[in-house]
């Protein structure tokens, strides 16, 4: 190689350089959603006009966490009024059995493309054998979803990573699940509190993760200890996203790796719920990453 071949090579080299490190900070989130948890104390009495505000923020995509007594059409047909989808819904435990299959149904008119069960019975969470059992009951779930077109998943707390004969829990849930009938919806601030690294998991499990929880802490709190009851009123450290500890370009950086698709911002007792979802819709809406 001569010497003009050699500099073109560098410069060639140094150029494409430069144009990956400009790509990698150009990456932003298309539809920021919120999970309606957020907003849950107005729901009860203006169900439509809660989500009208949600849509005004800016908000393209809300995750339910019931309805409130209203029927999956008029449900349906609030979110077209509003310009919103919903692709996701949380459903409880007991609802993985016999109840399972108006769940889908009730999903496939609203909408859902995901039926997600937020937790697990508490007293199935002090044994390894309950969160196997538990897995089980998912792949059976998820088995059933798949069937119908809708993809199943799980969403963690903080009790996930709290060692139980030297396992975590979290890892039982994944190993013992079948990849393509559970997937899993990481919530980004409980598993900080559960001291773990989410791009940890994101590079153990790739695309297992196509929904997250997008929640801050100005600083993290210390997981409960065994058989504590965590109250979320005692969780002052809970913010809204940016104006937090948690390093989110990091995380979102590896999405593409983790195989995320919906972000959804959660504030579990926010002091002013419609101040807290402007500030995190600005922050989400913003970033890049």
């Amino acid at each position: 190689m001569d010497r003009r071949t050699f500099l073109g090579t560098m410069t060639a080299a140094t150029v494409l350089g430069r144009r990956l490190a400009w790509a990698a900070g150009t990456h932003k989130i298309d539809k920021v959603g919120l999970q309606l948890y957020t907003v849950r104390k107005f729901m009860p009495d203006d169900f439509e006009g809660t989500i009208a505000k949600v849509s005004e923020v800016g908000y393209k995509e809300v995750e339910f966490a019931g309805y409130f007594n209203h029927s999956p059409k008029d449900v349906r047909a609030i979110l077209d009024r509003h310009g919103l989808t919903a692709p996701s819904v949380h459903t409880g435990y007991n609802t993985l059995g016999d109840k399972l299959p108006e769940v889908i149904e009730t999903a496939k008119i609203i909408g859902h493309e995901y039926v997600v069960n937020p937790a697990i019975d508490d007293s199935m969470r002090g044994t390894l054998d309950g969160w196997k059992k538990a897995a089980e009951t998912f792949n059976r779930a998820g088995e059933i979803c798949q069937k119908a077109g809708i993809q199943f998943a799980y969403h963690n707390h903080w009790w996930e990573f709290r060692p139980i004969d030297g396992k975590l829990p979290y890892d039982v849930l994944l190993e013992s699940t079948h990849p393509k009938l559970v997937k899993m919806e990481m919530d980004l601030g409980w598993i900080t509190v559960g001291g773990q690294d989410p791009v940890k998991y994101f590079n153990l499990y790739p695309g297992r993760f196509p929904l997250v929880h997008v929640k801050d802490w100005t600083k993290v709190p210390p997981m409960p200890g065994p058989g504590s009851t965590f109250n979320m009123d005692d969780a002052p450290e809970m913010t809204s996203v940016g104006k937090g500890s948690v390093n989110w370009k990091r995380i979102f950086a590896q999405s593409d790796k983790a195989g995320i698709k919906h972000y959804f911002v959660e504030h579990d007792q926010p002091k002013d719920a419609f101040e807290s979802i402007r500030i995190s819709y600005a922050y989400l809406s913003q970033v890049r990453f």
